[in-house]
């Protein structure tokens, strides 16, 4: 549980993590800090161009973000049985940064313990993007992460260290006239 205390100090200081999500091995800061976003697609090499995945822990977390959206969603994130990340338009209060050019951006409710603590920790949502260089494949175990990667970020949660991961999160997009589409299965 120190471990989570520390994590949870470094993300409310703007810090990067390194930590396992409900899919993947990710990057993570505080979706609402526009340098912790900048510092966490620096360390990836990432585009400025390319959005983030945010994680909250919580319809009731989501909603403050996502203001309005189709109620559809509710059912989309109960009955999905692999992690669901959904595309949303019209977002809130999240870093600038994280948002996709159109200013939609991509957002998972996680039920994985480990997240939810961080997130709870903080009272906010948190960035998820995998842990690796742009480009270079995602981390399915703590050692599949590049050592450039692990010594660039501020803490590493050291949880389920070897533990192999499934594949990334399905992801849709949904507008608020509630069409939907996939974008991956």
């Amino acid at each position: 549980m120190e471990m989570i205390r520390e994590a949870i100090e470094v993300l409310k200081n703007g810090g990067s993590l390194l930590y396992p999500t409900d899919t993947i091995w990710g990057l993570g800061c505080d979706a609402t800090n526009e340098l912790a976003v900048e510092r966490v697609a620096t360390i990836k090499e990432r585009p400025d161009e390319k959005s983030f995945i945010v994680l909250v822990d919580s319809f009731v977390m989501l909603e403050k973000y996502v203001p309005s959206f189709p109620e559809v969603v509710y059912d989309l994130i109960d009955l999905s049985d692999k992690p669901l990340t959904i595309i949303f338009e019209n977002v809130t209060g999240l870093a600038p940064n994280v948002l996709a050019a159109d200013g939609s951006v991509g957002i998972r409710l996680c039920k994985d313990p480990i997240c939810q603590k961080l997130i709870r920790g903080i009272r906010k949502p948190i960035v998820s993007t995998s842990a690796n260089i742009s480009g270079e494949a995602s981390p399915k175990s703590f050692s599949d992460v590049s050592n450039k990667v692990k010594e660039r970020v501020d803490f590493i949660v050291k949880e389920r260290l070897e533990e192999i991961r499934t594949s990334p999160s399905s992801i849709i997009k949904i507008s608020n006239d509630s069409s939907i589409q996939i974008i991956r299965k």
